[in-house]
């Protein structure tokens, strides 16, 4: 019974007929909800399973502790040692589908890297952290897709905008919004000085279609210009790339990364989507402290991370206080135990 419990199977069977029962309505399958939810159900069926495997183990192992505790016996005692680690592995990779729990955090994200205030040593800074962001992709197996980069002629980037999809992108990434610190001695300055340098990254949810955003079209303003980045052959001999404003919120999105101006336009209005419901939820969240009296200790925008490469190495997570003292690692895409800490952290705030 209380692996029953800390597996969370009734909740998850009860998800399970409830999403069942959604297929089962006339035309669904024809619905743009279809994909959404049938990968909803892939997940919950996978989590079941899990669970239940998990159960199954833990009742294994508690049989084999009863016979060691009559009498000993090493082969026994050795499977036993050998199974309960395995099992606890499997407890930790659960656990994390736990933390994952909100609305959007098992879908795909979009994220966008923007260089801070400071020159060169900022837009090298923006580049560095999309660097990592791309590592830390690869290495998970996810899929990557360029949407938007404005390079600097001398060095880094401007901003960058990539969509990120595979299971729970958004739920592991979206805690890397907010404000990114660097602490080094400066590349760019001759006398070799200490700099610090300030770069934002933004992490919104790729809205399912069923999510009903109003965007009248008078309210857009849409232009068009020849692409600068990459895309085939063909990408710079036409003006397909657009860019979105929308004018009563002052948001401008834009999309240079495909063939033709009608998917870049498709493109960016998905991203324009996912900006406007981040801007809500955000006004939202700002009248609650309002209400509240106090601003929380997550706040938009706020500065979230530091890197320090001199005068000492160290990566500090402001919000839930992890540090790590091999920044490279850390730069090189291993974001596991930072993005782990603060989903605990943001667990134990909820």
């Amino acid at each position: 019974m209380s692996c029953v419990k800390v597996f969370d199977l009734p909740s998850i069977e009860a998800k399970l007929k409830e999403l069942h029962k959604i297929t089962e309505k006339e035309d669904f399958w024809g619905s743009p909800e279809a994909q959404d939810v049938s990968r909803e159900f892939s997940r919950c069926q996978a989590r079941l399973d899990k669970a239940s495997e998990m159960r199954g183990e833990f009742e294994d192992i508690e049989a084999i502790a009863e016979i060691l505790a009559e009498a000993e016996d090493p082969e026994l005692e050795k499977e036993f040692y050998s199974r309960a680690e395995k099992l606890e592995k499997v407890i930790e990779e659960y656990q994390t589908l736990i933390l994952l729990d909100g609305e959007y955090d098992a879908g795909d994200a979009i994220m966008t890297v923007h260089a801070g205030a400071g020159g060169l040593d900022s837009q090298d800074w923006a580049q560095m952290l999309y660097r990592m962001y791309m590592r830390w992709v690869e290495n998970r197996g996810y899929t990557v897709k360029l949407i938007d980069e404005l390079p600097d002629q001398e060095a880094g980037i401007k901003s960058v905008t990539i969509s990120v999809s595979g299971d729970y992108a958004y739920g592991y990434l979206k805690g890397e919004q907010g404000v990114h610190r660097l602490v080094r001695i400066s590349p760019f300055d001759s006398a070799k000085r200490r700099h610090t340098s300030f770069a934002s990254v933004e992490v919104m949810p790729v809205l399912p279609e069923s999510v009903e955003i109003e965007i009248r079209p008078e309210d857009l303003k849409m232009d068009t210009f020849r692409s600068s980045g990459a895309g085939g052959q063909y990408v710079n001999m036409t003006d397909s790339a657009v860019r979105i404003t929308h004018i009563p919120s002052g948001i401008i999105v834009s999309c240079q990364t495909e063939r033709s101006q009608h998917m870049n336009r498709a493109t960016a209005m998905q991203v324009l989507r996912s900006k406007l419901f981040e801007r809500t939820l955000r006004e939202r969240q700002e009248q609650l402290d309002s209400i509240q009296g106090e601003k929380r200790s997550i706040a938009w925008g706020s500065q979230i991370r530091s890197y320090t490469l001199q005068p000492f190495q160290l990566v500090k997570d402001h919000r839930s206080g992890c540090e790590i003292g091999n920044v490279q690692a850390v730069l090189d895409g291993s974001l596991d135990e930072l993005i782990m800490s603060y989903l605990r952290f943001l667990k134990n705030e909820k």
